[in-house]
């Protein structure tokens, strides 16, 4: 039971934590109120859309407007009218379609087998440490190495074709997925691997049943960074040295002083970025999907 000083105790020590009251003032008798997190109301998608749209025409008007007067050089920035009559005779008299396609094979191309063979390479640092330390530093070497640099070496080997765009946008790709596929093995629980063990199975059992599973979803993460960087290296490949590419129309452009061409092929450059990231994620979410169940 309590006595007459403990609780003479904890009388005093509620009193001492409540603030004074002041003269006239009474005392509040319930608990204080406790303050909310401030809610920002989220707006409707179509709203957000209304925004960006009236946002872009604004900026074009402002430009178109800038131009006009003089506040933009027209020679050095171009002018949304200009690029828009260029983009219309580039798709309809130009080869768009066909720069397209190519930039969009060797982006794809490169992109697959950087993934898969960066994959494969770390996977098999989980079959022994001595390998993976023999591998590993030359990896991060390469890693290392300025990829524009290789660029030209690459052409003179595989040539001007669609062969040496991959084998650069492979080379950017092979390297991320190899790490982050290695993380992934290391992640991997050791009492797991002694579970399986205890029960019979195999290494390969092991390796098919435990490993890859628990690495896919490290794999599957990469994706979205590896599709950019696959269409970076193909993009640098025709900058080097190529007859065909949304790359080599850029190089071509600048070269001449065609800015609204070049605007054109960012524009047309930006849109296939777009495609490919929004394709790349809705097949991460289907990956994801799969694993789950």
């Amino acid at each position: 039971m309590m006595t007459e000083r403990t609780i003479g105790r904890l009388s005093a020590a509620a009193i001492g934590r409540q603030p004074p009251l002041r003269l006239g003032a009474r005392r509040p008798s319930g608990p204080p109120r406790a303050r909310r997190l401030p809610v920002e109301r989220q707006w409707p998608s179509w709203l957000i859309v209304l925004v960006q749209v009236l946002a872009f025409v604004l900026v074009i008007a402002a430009w178109e407007a800038a131009a006009y007067i003089g506040m933009v050089d027209a020679f050095f920035w171009s002018r949304p009218s200009q690029i828009w009559q260029t983009l219309t005779v580039f798709f309809t008299e130009g080869d768009a379609f066909v720069d397209i396609a190519y930039t969009f094979r060797a982006t794809i191309m490169g992109f697959a087998l950087g993934t898969l063979l960066g994959s494969l390479l770390g996977l098999s640092f989980w079959w022994s440490r001595n390998y993976a330390a023999i591998v590993q530093p030359f990896v991060i070497c390469f890693e290392s190495i300025p990829k524009l640099a290789l660029a030209p070496l690459i052409i003179l080997i595989f040539g001007m074709g669609l062969s040496s765009k991959v084998a650069i946008a492979t080379a950017l790709t092979l390297v991320v997925s190899t790490l982050t596929t290695y993380a992934g093995v290391r992640a991997v629980d050791p009492d797991g691997e002694r579970l399986f063990y205890s029960l019979g199975a195999t290494r390969w059992q092991v390796f098919r049943k435990l490993i890859v599973p628990a690495v896919l979803p490290w794999t599957i993460s990469v994706l979205r960074v590896n599709i950019g960087l696959a269409l970076t290296g193909s993009i640098v490949g025709e900058f080097i040295a190529s007859q065909h590419g949304l790359g080599r129309t850029i190089l071509y452009a600048g070269q001449t002083y065609e800015i609204s061409l070049v605007w054109v092929a960012v524009l047309v450059l930006s849109s296939l970025s777009i495609a490919m990231y929004v394709g790349v994620s809705w097949l991460e979410r289907w990956l994801r999907r799969d694993l789950v169940r």
